[in-house]
């Protein structure tokens, strides 16, 4: 192991409690012990992650955050004795791996609760509002410190919560933590005066417009939380730990308002100088210790880092906010494991967490310890599996109930958290398998068919593994995507898979009756009926440099495609334009608000000029004309225009037959996930 990251394997205490090393895996939804968004219950797909984090030298483990009211069914976590029961006869086999096993225990999500359309309808229509309460009951759900507005939505408003329901609340962390204990788990961390969930809009003067004994003053906004931490220390006794999942800084301009990094601005949640102050109180209380990051749903880029945010977004925060207190602080967010390691040996830090890592390869530690770092699949940041909760102009949450109940799942690793759909049979019957294109989805299905015993053959027409994933992670700050495709392409020589280089294959019919998998990708779409289209670069031209632009550059197609050239050509010091036809920035399925709102708000701040609801209608040298809303021409003035509006399946074969089988986007237009699920899936069929 590089003796740089031996400072992350020594040990520490939080409390009385020992950790082998200071590996903390942070809380995700949907890798919960008792599962999520579901009937209470000993959840064996849950348990299973957290046990294989566990048996790869997490030091730590922290499984999802375990909701005390249950927004489905409205079940209390403390009333479901036999999942206590199941728990008890499995922590045993938990212990014998070394690890210390802390649960999460939130009192909701208040005013950041994610509304869908469906939850809208549900809310507003009186009729279904009635029924609907005993399956999912939105105002107590929803239900904040004071009357707010929805994170996500315009038409479903938070009430106040009363003194009652918080009392409730109260007693159910006591109870809860108590049978957590007696079933051996070794401590609870609570959730949160983090990320703006309910215990937090309770500390924050935006939101607490209380004049009760729980709001207007310092020590008023914090009481839910020092409530909450005495009544389990009353309940369990002084030596069972209480961890606190803690936003050192909301990083929140207002409502739905980020701040960026950098960004100069007024801070409507806690700031700096409370959170010094915070900090103390709360050890105080009785909490012994503080996992770290910063940010709200407002400004949820902070507590769930995209791509473009920097490394170690957090730990500058984090190593500030230790010297003003006693007990140990954990930091998460982007980490690197070699500056972790290098913040805990200079005494700033405690612990180093990381969460969305461990989706992609739970193995990831023992790899790190053992010299084989090339063998990690990395996480890539996309929230593709995770999290794809996607907000744009009047959606509250356009996404899938299947992706909504089933979180904690990862894009780059088809097998997490559904291990009864995905996971490697050997065959009975070995078969050489042609794969048409070496993309990632021909790499994922070569990679399966290997393990599963078949032969797999890529034949790629270029002289490079890689595909169109070749252009998109070559934005500057891609570096994660770029060190998956290098993974994809070392699993092909490790696993000595055959692989043609400059093969271009124009007929199936050539393999016979083998198996044949096309993966040849898609292709841009143009836009010939524009006059001038011809002037056009495509964005992959661009990307894998193979053309020019100029200094100012007119983005056509403000999809995630278009918005992430623009950002790429202002890092670059460009002048991009972006135009899009559409009400919203990247106003399409699948991308998670975390990833949006950063650009959306980037290039708000940066004054990157953006055209809604435009069309282009003649390029022209030197200049586009466009068409707005209102049917008003627009000349706009730049050195090139770039075409980001999308692209169509380009399939090898259209032909169906049962051996020839379509994956990636020449099946289907998608996203990373889309291509490596479905090949996957298809390499399990043969």
């Amino acid at each position: 192991m590089d003796q740089k990251l031996q400072p992350l394997f020594t040990p520490w205490k939080i409390g009385k409690c020992e950790i082998k090393n200071r590996i903390v895996l942070t809380s995700m939804g949907g890798t919960d012990l008792f599962g999520w968004m579901e009937i209470n219950h000993f959840d064996k797909d849950g348990a299973k992650f957290i046990m294989e984090v566990a048996k790869n030298n997490c030091g730590l483990v922290l499984p999802g955050c375990q909701p005390l009211y249950n927004p489905i069914m409205g079940q209390w976590l403390d009333k479901n004795n036999k999942m206590y029961k199941d728990l008890a006869k499995w922590m045993p086999e938990f212990h014998k791996t070394g690890a210390k096993l802390f649960v999460q225990l939130t009192a909701g999500f208040g005013r950041s609760f994610t509304v869908s359309s469906m939850m809208e309808k549900l809310y507003n229509n009186p009729v279904l509002n009635v029924l609907s309460k005993p399956v999912m009951n939105l105002d107590k759900i929803t239900a904040s410190a004071s009357p707010s507005e929805n994170r996500w939505s315009d038409h479903l408003p938070s009430r106040e919560i009363t003194k009652k329901e918080i009392d409730r609340f109260v007693e159910a962390f006591a109870v809860s933590s108590r049978k957590l204990m007696e079933a051996g788990v070794d401590g609870v961390e609570i959730h949160a005066v983090h990320e703006g969930y309910l215990l937090d809009q309770f500390t924050l003067k935006s939101v607490n417009k209380r004049t009760d004994e729980y709001g207007g003053s310092f020590e008023n906004r914090y009481r839910f939380a020092v409530d909450v931490v005495k009544a389990i220390k009353k309940e369990c006794g002084p030596d069972f730990p209480v961890s606190l999942r803690y936003s050192i800084i909301s990083k929140t301009k207002g409502n739905r308002q980020g701040a960026l990094p950098g960004e100069d601005y007024v801070e409507v949640g806690r700031d700096m100088a409370e959170s010094e102050r915070a900090v103390k109180y709360l050890q105080d209380a009785g909490y012994d210790m503080l996992n770290c990051d910063n940010g709200t749903y407002d400004a949820w880029y902070w507590a769930h880092p995209p791509i473009y945010m920097p490394e170690n977004c957090n730990l500058a925060d984090v190593e500030h906010i230790k010297q003003f207190c006693d007990i140990p602080v954990v930091c998460a967010g982007r980490l690197d494991p070699r500056v972790a390691a290098q913040s805990i040996a200079a005494g700033k830090l405690d612990g180093a967490g990381f969460a969305r890592p461990f989706l992609a390869d739970q193995e990831w530690v023992t790899k790190l310890m053992n010299d084989k770092e090339e063998d990690i699949r990395p996480c890539i940041l996309c929230h593709n599996g995770c999290f794809n909760m996607c907000h744009y102009k009047g959606v509250p949450n356009d996404q899938d109930l299947f992706d909504s109940t089933h979180l904690a799942r990862c894009a780059v690793n088809a097998e997490t958290m559904q291990w009864n759909k995905h996971k490697i049979v050997k065959t009975n019957a070995p078969k050489t398998v042609h794969i048409i294109g070496g993309g990632i989805g021909g790499m994922e299905a070569a990679r399966v068919l290997k393990l599963r015993g078949h032969n797999p053959i890529i034949h790629e027409k270029s002289d490079v593994l890689g595909g169109t994933f070749i252009p998109a992670s070559a934005e500057s700050y891609k570096g994660k995507l770029r060190d998956l495709l290098k993974w994809y392409r070392l699993q092909m020589e490790k696993l000595g898979i055959e692989v043609h280089l400059n093969d271009e294959v124009k007929d199936v019919a050539a393999f016979g009756s083998a198996p044949v998998i096309v993966a040849t990708g898609s292709k841009p779409i143009q836009l010939k009926k524009v006059p001038g289209y011809e002037k056009m670069v495509e964005g992959c031209e661009y990307l894998n440099g193979t053309k020019e632009v100029g200094e100012t550059v007119a983005v056509i197609g403000g999809g995630l495609t278009g918005c992430e050239i623009a950002y790429e050509l202002a890092l670059q010091g460009k002048k991009p334009i972006i135009v899009e036809m559409k009400d919203d920035l990247v106003s399409q399925k699948g991308v998670c608000l975390a990833n949006s709102s950063y650009l959306r708000e980037w290039f708000a701040l940066n004054k990157v000029p953006v055209y809604l609801e435009t069309t282009l209608r003649e390029v022209q040298n030197g200049k586009i004309l466009c068409t707005d809303k209102d049917g008003k021409s627009l000349e706009i003035a730049c050195d090139t225009v770039l075409g980001c509006v999308g692209y169509i399946p380009a399939p090898l074969t259209k032909e169906k037959t049962k051996n020839v089988y379509l994956v990636g986007d020449c099946l289907a237009i998608g996203n990373l996930r889309s291509v490596v699920w479905r090949a996957y899936d298809v390499a399990m069929s043969i």
